[in-house]
């Protein structure tokens, strides 16, 4: 069959529904890719324009739009001929010139195994994807084209494409709905990747159909006669499993070959939405519905838009899986955003609520994309998004909020908005108090409460699912870590200098620039940053400050025993509210009324501990890093202490430890009894208490317990 009659062949498949003038639009560009082309061959021996041509003709299978197609016809021209993008503006206008410049953009991309170039290129893809859909369907045409024709490449080459298919491509279409292309993608990398298992399982499949003919044959009748009998319109189609997803449900669900293909699956196709729910009632009165499988997306559609309603019936002693939908849901539950265009014109409610979707979701990538650090993290995050097992929310106003299983009120609250999950401090789950880290469960409601001033909690990212959570808390804390380390390393420098008699506002620009040229970072505030987090010494740069610049001769150590004589003179007040670069030590829990000293950790920050743990350093230039710390007076926060309770042992003495402590306004954070033999136990409590007046409260009303013969505070 010779290149023209197949071009020919595609302007018949395109008369279906485009006009004429758009057809020779279309063919245009075929005759500018034949000779831009010319003498290029495939692997294969093939003319080159096959592949374009490929390309076209399944856009053209999905009913894609006139541009849509002229950019496959020309979307290596870019790339393999060297014309350049404005000779094709001027051919075929900016639109399409955009299209075959984003496609060329996305072919140059190759995800390697190394994951930075990987993460990197995947960038590159959501911004073209951004810009327009259109680009990423070229592309996951011209990806589709390539796996059917794998063959002749070498075996290094096809793992590579095969991996990158299964790792990127397919989920990417599967998130825009395209199951046709995704099921196709996922079987022919399956089958690169893995030739003996997959000829394997499609054997096994092949000779299990044979030998069920009867059985299909038969619910299918049946199912029939059912529709016929109620007058209900619909086609039955009987539903193939897909070889990938055979094999990953052996893998990952641990079934066995015939656990899986025990079962029949059928497909019902009607008319209206309400014919769907008819039917359904329909086949529950023929088959027994098996009781937690009945789903219903065509009320509450998946995240790329799929609408279907799902039961699975026992009969004839096999499962039997029903999908029961429109026609129209059917076309965008094969084609997804594909199926835009095909409603473009009719205005199509699914189509549209669909494109929003979409665009939503790429909304979603860009916003990540500005709030990532590097590639890596983006990538990571935007994994979890291309992988997701819906559940289905409401909010109080009855709002439905689609999130990936496993998703808490945490990601519930950044899917309503970043300022919400931001300032998120509790939720009501079905109108009761709920836990922020509990996973939830489609069908409930979910309030988030937020409080002025709030901010993320580091430990959310122990237990939040979704990318947009995950990059928005790390946002956050990431500038609050910087903001807070500026902070701190003023607080700390200006003590420094307080002790050689000098104020950081008297201290020259000159010295400042000579100094943080010497230490090699770009601004005082970076310098003031690798104080607060504890990677240099406030001592050190106040003496560089003082002495005129930080000349390379002078010796960075000299000096350094005086520091501690000048640090007590202006000790550093803190509340214990301090944030991130802040921490009580876990070793001796210090309160306020403890004398405390404040050590640095390198990249964390201060570490305040008791002037008498056992922790600390005792060589005299350790010391010399410590900061003597004073309290502020009006501290109201709690604080963690240890207390450990010897008493005699006797019935319900533990309760009455416990309301002794409450009765002080203490709080039990844990209690646990340790060692006890006959007649004596011991009892650890953890308590919170704000400061030491309230801890000698709360000591002395245990100590009162008859039964208590000794009560300490445990230092480590």
């Amino acid at each position: 069959m010779s290149a023209e009659s197949t071009v020919d062949g595609l302007s018949k498949e395109l008369s279906s529904y485009l006009d004429t003038g758009r057809i020779n639009q279309v063919r245009r560009a075929y005759y500018y890719a034949e000779q831009a082309h010319e003498g290029q061959k495939r692997r294969s021996g093939e003319p080159y324009v096959t592949h374009p041509l490929a390309v076209a003709f399944i856009l053209a299978d999905l009913k894609l739009d006139h541009q849509s197609l002229m950019a496959a016809m020309l979307h290596d021209v870019i790339e393999d001929t060297g014309i350049p993008k404005d000779a094709l503006a001027e051919q075929f206008g900016d639109s399409v010139a955009d299209l075959v410049d984003g496609v060329s953009k996305l072919t140059q991309i190759e995800f390697r195994s190394r994951a930075e170039a990987q993460a990197e290129n995947f960038q590159k893809m959501t911004l073209a994807m951004a810009r327009d859909i259109r680009v990423i369907l070229v592309k996951l045409a011209d990806r589709l084209h390539n796996m059917r024709t794998l063959g002749p490449l070498p075996f290094a080459k096809r793992q590579r494409i095969a991996t990158e298919t299964l790792d990127i491509y397919a989920p990417i279409a599967n998130r825009l709905g395209m199951h046709s292309v995704c099921t196709e993608l996922e079987d022919l990398g399956f089958a690169s990747l893995y030739p003996m298992r997959s000829r394997y399982i499609s054997q096994a499949v092949a000779k299990l159909r044979g030998s069920h003919q009867e059985i299909i044959h038969e619910i299918r009748s049946r199912l029939q006669e059912k529709l016929v009998e109620r007058g209900l319109p619909g086609r039955i189609l009987g539903r193939e499993k897909h070889l990938n997803s055979i094999y990953n449900k052996m893998k990952f669900k641990q079934k066995s070959f015939h656990e899986i293909m025990d079962v029949y699956a059928f497909r019902i196709i009607t008319d209206t939405e309400d014919d769907c729910y008819r039917i359904l009632g329909a086949v529950h009165s023929l088959y027994k519905p098996l009781p937690g499988r009945f789903k219903d997306y065509i009320a509450m559609p998946k995240a790329n838009g799929y609408q279907s309603l799902h039961t699975t019936l026992f009969g004839m002693h096999v499962n039997i899986e029903i999908q029961i939908r429109t026609e129209e849901m059917e076309h965008i539950a094969n084609n997804g955003i594909a199926a835009h265009w095909m409603y473009k014109n009719d205005q199509s409610t699914i189509a549209s609520v669909n494109q929003k979707r979409v665009d939503r979701w790429v909304q979603g990538l860009m916003e990540m994309r500005e709030r990532a650090d590097d590639s890596l993290e983006f990538i990571e995050h935007v994994k979890v998004d291309l992988f997701p097992d819906e559940i289905y929310v409401f909010t109080p106003k009855g709002k439905i909020m689609e999130l990936p299983s496993g998703a808490t009120p945490i990601d519930f609250a950044y899917a309503i908005h970043t300022d919400i999950g931001n300032a998120c401090v509790a939720c009501r789950i079905n109108r009761n108090l709920g836990s922020l880290s509990q996973p939830l469960q489609s069908g409930q409601t979910v309030e988030v409460i937020t409080a002025p001033g709030a901010r993320p909690n580091p430990a959310w990212l122990s237990f939040v699912v979704t990318g947009k959570a995950r990059s928005s808390i790390r946002h956050v804390l990431k500038n609050q870590k910087q903001a807070e380390s500026l902070e701190l390393g003023r607080t700390l420098l200006k003590k420094s200098l307080n002790g050689f008699g000098q104020k950081l506002s008297k201290v020259s620009d000159a010295q400042i620039a000579a100094v943080v040229q010497h230490n090699q970072v770009s601004s005082l505030d970076d310098l003031l940053s690798e104080i607060g987090l504890g990677n240099r010494m406030a001592y050190l740069i106040a003496r560089q400050l003082v002495s005129g610049g930080g000349s390379e001769e002078q010796p960075l150590e000299a000096g350094l025993e005086k520091t501690s004589g000048e640090d007590q003179r202006t000790p550093v007040t803190i509340r214990g509210t301090e944030g991130l670069l802040v921490k009580f030590a876990s070793c001796c829990k210090p309160i306020p009324g403890d004398p405390v000293v404040g050590l640095m950790d390198s990249g964390h920050g201060m570490i305040i501990h008791s002037d008498t743990c056992s922790r600390l350093p005792e060589d005299d230039e350790a010391r010399t890093r410590l900061t003597h710390l004073k309290w502020a007076k009006d501290i109201t926060d709690e604080f963690s202490v240890e207390l450990r309770v010897e008493m005699e042992r006797q019935r319900g003495v533990i309760a009455e430890i416990a309301s002794a402590v409450a009765m002080a306004d203490g709080n039990i954070e844990r209690i646990n009894v340790e060692e006890q033999n006959a007649r004596f136990g011991v009892v650890s409590l953890v308590v919170h208490v704000n400061g030491r007046r309230h801890l000698a409260r709360v000591m002395r009303r245990v100590k009162n317990i008859r039964a208590v013969t000794h009560i300490h505070r445990v230092r480590h």
